[in-house]
């Protein structure tokens, strides 16, 4: 049953490569934002890092069990 949430297809794709293209993104965002503070492009409240921080802990939480359930 897990393996079939696990693998589900989206697009053709299975659900874990979504998971881990989408906590990709979210590491790039959190790494994005005191980058573009600094340089002054944009100011972004500091507070966006933390919770984007927190998201991007769950996802990867997430795609590391769909990826240890993947074998059991």
């Amino acid at each position: 049953m897990i393996k079939d949430i696990i693998f589900y297809p989206i697009f053709g794709k299975p659900l874990i490569m979504y998971t881990g293209i989408i906590t990709f993104l979210f590491l790039f965002a959190t790494a994005a934002i005191p980058i573009l503070n600094r340089k002054g492009i944009t100011r972004i409240p500091f507070y966006w890092h933390y919770r984007l921080a927190a998201i991007f802990l769950t996802l990867g939480l997430l795609h590391a069990i769909f990826g240890i359930l993947a074998f059991f």
